[in-house]
């Protein structure tokens, strides 16, 4: 059986997943996505493709956009909103008003011989440290066990079926794309080789020009027999079986069909061990970079299923293993969705089994792509960052387009959505979110901070212009207030809506609080990035004058941070999105430490929304997380993490919006972090919302701006002692508790430190504790 004794790496239930998708347990190797529900008698296999999206480019800019646009702010000064939000819709929505979406790949279904009836001794699991999905029963007096990985060297998914007992299986494999009913079904080939042990489906996604794809699925047996018949692969009598199936699209491929079937047949003629071994050598460095031990006082009930577990956290219990296991879960999943080679991490990851997706399962870059990648760099996977790195480049280039002709400014700019094709338009008419210009400047962000982390030079000067391109937009896009300030218009603050006081209720604005911190963290970025690179001393004064024009954050009536420009009534108090404390996090410009009445104003913020309902979606609450750990309260934080487990995560552990959403699993790793280790005030501060449910414990690979890599343990609460590896040298002040301490390090140093930040110097090669790998 299965080992139950060691529950740190690993998902495990006790029954089959059976027909619930939000049960069965992800696969991914960027490109290529499974969930396996494990099901006995009746196995689904889901599989996605990254690139399988509906349709082809399109050019949607309204072209009535730049003719109105001086009007629409007009009326918008005027505070004639409902003239501003009916010009608006017409004027500035894409056309169509409707972006691509995402869409399944197939299924791979199989049907076993053996009933599950006579089903006993079940168990089902998600290794972390293998990325293996296992499961094993008893049927009679045969033990079944089933192996399944998405290996990113081979790019394929690949699965394994053995038992105790010489020919015992036997079972019938076909693809299928949607429901037998359904039009996209039937858009399939069956090809059968020579050998009779291969089948392809190819066919194209919905819209016009979608996506061409083509899967290839190989059996190879071991004793009995395989052979196809129509649609059907047949085996009888095996003694193992493996089953190989390979994925291909006409986005990445002229002729995805061959591609499919070759890397398959190269894949099959390794054999399972080799795929096996190939896979565990290319994931387990990635994943073994962190570890994170959690200790609690109380029964963290670490025997029991995940499901059980969870259900448990439902009902009041604390289980630092479960927090442990989750923070874990996150860094697989990033490792999963987002490879070098892949595309970024979209609303879902990379998993989704609807032809018609909750929002498409597109970008949203209000938030959720950007907390995709939150625990990136802090989790020491930098590499994962390169397909959201791709994606902003994608952006940049269709963005000048849509600049130029919707806005007449320069530079680029994305609004609150896109999609394969990297749309850079309004996504719909939707006046909440679709006119807010602030996406390709946010997603911008996370080029400073993959060099805050690495202190890459050469990245930095191949992002700068990048950079540097965002910021010329607002050069150009921001207009003078009645105060003298400068401000965006149109926007609105990602997703809410505001109250006059003659009862006219507005979403779109100029000015939102949100924008203009987005636009003090970039342009500070990007004045530090010339400063460093030593380019464009005549474009960094002009940033700079812009950048003190821009409002600051204010106090409203209720001592709460203001979401806009004037202090507005909010129509729904609860909202989802706390948008206007992005200063708090994941910006720098509140803190505790140095702005203690924005602080506190932030914490008033915070106690508003959740008083009124606040935090009700999963990626909400794990946004909610990291604002009580940048406020330094343990308790706070760690009362909204239980709530993430308790209300807003699957039994699979996936984030819950309600529906399924991915970001809500990175901003609760992300908030982890947040709690044991920050960095963004220009020192690094440990245990800074260290709650009680943890009172002892170690953390080891997590990473620091500045190139930083520690390992610390702590008991009672307190630290007991950091080893701190310095990848580039240079000033590193540290703090924890009451103690503070700075030391000037040399490139590839280790300092040994104690609880009271007292320290030893260590020169030369990176002591044991930590991974060598990937360090740059």
């Amino acid at each position: 059986m299965i080992d139950s004794t060691d529950h740190s790496g690993r998902l495990w239930y006790r029954e089959p997943a059976g027909t619930e998708w939000t049960r069965a347990l992800p696969l991914g190797a960027g490109r290529l996505g499974a969930m396996v529900f494990g099901n006995v008698a009746e196995e689904r296999i889901q599989l996605n493709e990254d690139s399988v999206w509906a349709g082809g480019p399109r050019d949607r800019i309204n072209p009535d956009a730049l003719a109105t646009l001086p009007e629409i702010r007009r009326l918008l000064f005027a505070g004639r909103l409902a003239e501003a939000h009916a010009l608006t819709q017409d004027a500035l929505s894409g056309i169509p008003d409707s972006m691509r979406h995402y869409e399944p790949l197939t299924d791979l279904l199989l049907t076993f011989a053996h009933a599950a009836e006579a089903t006993t001794e079940y168990e089902r699991e998600l290794d972390l440290n293998d990325a293996l999905v296992r499961v094993r029963y008893r049927v009679g007096a045969i033990i079944f066990t089933r192996e399944h990985l998405t290996s990113n060297p081979d790019q394929v998914f690949a699965m394994r079926i053995t038992a105790d007992q010489p020919g015992a299986i036997s079972l019938q494999a076909r693809l299928q794309r949607g429901p037998l009913d359904s039009y996209s079904s039937r858009f399939s080939d069956t090809l059968c080789p020579e050998d009779g042990c291969a089948l392809t489906m190819s066919g194209a996604t919905s819209g016009e020009g979608g996506v061409r794809f083509a899967c290839t699925l190989r059996a190879t047996v071991e004793g009995g027999t395989v052979r196809t018949l129509g649609e059907t692969l047949i085996i009888e009598g095996a003694d193992a079986v493996t089953l190989v199936l390979a994925a291909a699209t006409s986005y990445r491929a002229a002729d995805p069909g061959s591609v499919s079937r070759t890397r398959v047949q190269h894949a099959a003629a390794q054999g399972w061990a080799a795929l096996r071994a190939r896979h565990l050598e290319e994931y387990q460095p990635y994943f073994n970079r962190v570890e994170l031990s959690l200790a609690s006082l109380a029964d963290d009930h670490g025997g029991l299923p995940t499901d059980e577990r969870l259900a448990r956290v439902r009902e009041g219990a604390v289980d630092a293993g479960l927090d442990a296991l989750y923070f874990h879960y996150g860094r697989y999943l990033l490792i999963a969705c987002s490879r070098p080679g892949s595309l970024a991490a979209n609303l879902q990851g990379i998993w989704n089994d609807s032809f018609t997706p909750s929002w498409g399962s597109k970008y949203t870059i209000n938030i959720n792509t950007e907390m995709n990648y939150w625990p990136a760099e802090s989790c020491n996977l930098p590499e994962m960052t390169g397909p959201l790195f791709d994606l902003v480049e994608g952006i940049r280039l269709n963005g000048r387009k849509v600049a130029r002709e919707m806005y007449n400014c320069r530079g680029f700019v994305c609004h609150h959505n896109t999609d394969l094709w990297h749309d850079c338009t309004p996504t719909d008419r939707n006046l909440a979110s679709s006119f807010w210009p602030m996406g390709g400047a946010w997603l911008s962000l996370h080029l400073w901070e993959h060099f805050a982390f690495t202190g890459d030079r050469a990245f930095l000067a191949r992002s700068y212009d990048t950079l540097k391109e965002a910021s010329l937009f607002f050069l150009d896009f921001l207009i003078e207030d009645a105060k003298g300030r400068l401000v965006t218009s149109p926007t609105s603050s990602p997703e809410n809506t505001y109250l006059l006081p003659n009862g006219e209720q507005g979403t779109l604005c100029a000015g939102a609080s949100m924008d203009c911190q987005i636009l003090e963290m970039l342009f500070r970025a990007c004045l530090q990035a010339g400063e460093i690179l030593d380019v464009d001393a005549e474009f960094r004064q002009q940033i700079e004058t812009a950048r003190l024009r821009l409002p600051q954050p204010s106090i409203g009536q209720h001592g709460q941070l203001m979401e806009w420009p004037e202090d507005f009534a909010e129509i729904e108090v609860g909202h989802r999105h706390i948008s206007h404390l992005f200063a708090l996090y994941p910006g720098d410009m509140i803190s505790p430490l140095t702005t203690p009445e924005l602080a506190a104003a932030a914490r008033t913020t915070l106690e508003r929304r959740l008083a009124h309902g606040g935090g009700h979606t999963g990626w909400s609450r794990a946004w909610i997380i990291n604002f009580w750990a940048r406020l330094q309260d343990s308790t706070r934080a760690y009362a909204n993490l239980q709530a993430l487990l308790a209300k807003s995560t699957l039994p699979n552990l996936f984030d819950d919006h309600p529906p399924f959403q991915i970001d809500g699993n990175f901003g609760g790793t992300a908030g982890i972090v947040e709690m044991l280790l920050q960095s963004h005030q220009g020192e690094i501060h440990l245990l800074a919302a260290l709650p009680a449910a943890w009172p002892q414990g170690m953390a080891r690979g997590l990473c620091a701006r500045g190139g930083f890599i520690l390992e610390f343990h702590w008991a009672d609460g307190d630290l007991t002692s950091l080893t701190l590896h310095s990848r580039l040298g240079g000033p590193c002040r540290l703090r924890t508790g009451a103690y503070v301490q700075t030391y000037q390090t040399t490139p590839g140093e280790t300092l040994i430190l104690d609880g009271r930040l007292q320290v030893h110097r260590q020169n030369g090669a990176l002591p044991a504790p930590f991974p060598q790998q990937g360090l740059r």
